[in-house]
């Protein structure tokens, strides 16, 4: 698949050739989409997917009113300019940007462009916006979640591994939120007796050096925060794991439908669905600067009692109890 695509069709089983019209008395909208996984990533079309349905539920039909350009950076900072400078050269009417450094990047070529994000983890803090409740400029959006969601990730994994003493945390150390993330973590590991290490998640070689090193010692656990670039790795991560029977942590349920022990986070392709509303809006009038920045209002914990029994963990039934998905 293409960097830069317009469908029309979930999948991109055909393409609206660039000179596609409105039907009569309608205008044709166009919105560049610049997405922070791959393609061929298993988390994908469900966000493109919810994207599309909400806008269609809005009165948006692709092919007919609007057009959908998709731009996919995989959480590499130099595609993710490469892809803002594509997406911004037809001027689109509006652009939905995910992640941290695909909003950074937009930035870089447009300030006036219309910007709804997905998936940013500190829209202040990174400067996108002025405050949630009154963004400013020409940018607003949907939170992935709060720092402080991080030392849940590390509370749930203690509960499930009480011996648990050391754990490893798989970050993005060239974006800010794997940083923010990995200091929440560490703020709160004292309180519960445990030593983190991070692990930097710029590649394959050092997720398999970093997580070799770690566990040479015993007693370890291992945490793979929310970033793009351990969505590209998800299947060595998953290997890992398995093969030095580390009980691990996710913040997207997709890793425990296939085979992982546990994972704590919003749904993200709800976060999409919610943006379409926002698209909606600007593109009827409305301005960025006047739409509030929204947290997640749906985390997802799942669990796989099948892969606690292969580790020889016995999960609590407190934790199951409060469990949206169990998987057995």
């Amino acid at each position: 698949m293409k960097r830069r695509e317009f469908i029309t069709l979930i999948g991109g089983a055909a393409a609206w050739p660039l000179a596609a019209h409105a039907q009569q008395g309608e205008r044709m909208r166009r919105i560049g989409v610049l997405m922070n996984t791959a393609a061929d990533d298993p988390g994908a079309p469900g966000r493109i997917g919810a994207l599309s349905q909400g806008l269609a539920e809005l009165g948006w039909t692709i092919g007919r009113n609007v057009r959908l350009g998709y731009c996919w950076y995989a959480g590499n900072a130099d595609t993710a300019r490469k892809c803002a400078a594509e997406i911004v050269a037809p001027m689109p009417d509006l652009i939905v940007a995910s992640g941290t450094l695909g909003v950074t990047a937009v930035q870089q070529v447009t300030r006036s462009i219309p910007l709804v994000f997905t998936l940013v983890s500190d829209p202040v803090g990174a400067g996108f916006v002025s405050s949630l409740a009154q963004p400013g400029g020409n940018v607003t959006g949907f939170m992935l979640y709060e720092y402080s969601l991080s030392g849940k990730w590390l509370e749930l994994l203690k509960q499930i591994a009480p011996s648990m003493t050391r754990a490893a945390v798989l970050r993005d150390q060239t974006n800010p939120a794997g940083i923010a993330q990995f200091g929440a973590i560490q703020a709160l590991a004292p309180a519960l007796g445990v030593q983190v290490t991070p692990i930097n998640v710029r590649d394959a070689n050092d997720i398999e050096s970093g997580i070799a090193t770690f566990t040479r010692l015993a007693n370890g656990g291992l945490i793979v925060t929310g970033s793009a670039a351990a969505g590209i790795h998800h299947e060595l991560i998953a290997k890992l794991a398995a093969q030095y029977k580390l009980p691990a942590i996710y913040s997207d349920r997709l890793y425990v439908t296939r085979g992982a022990l546990i994972s704590y986070g919003p749904d993200r392709a709800d976060s999409y669905r919610r943006a379409a509303a926002y698209v909606d809006r600007i593109l009827k009038g409305e301005k960025p600067a006047d739409l509030p920045v929204q947290a997640p209002t749906k985390y997802e914990l799942v669990v796989n009692t099948k892969t606690a029994k292969a580790l020889g963990l016995a999960i609590p039934p407190s934790l199951l109890a409060i469990a949206d998905e169990v998987i057995e």
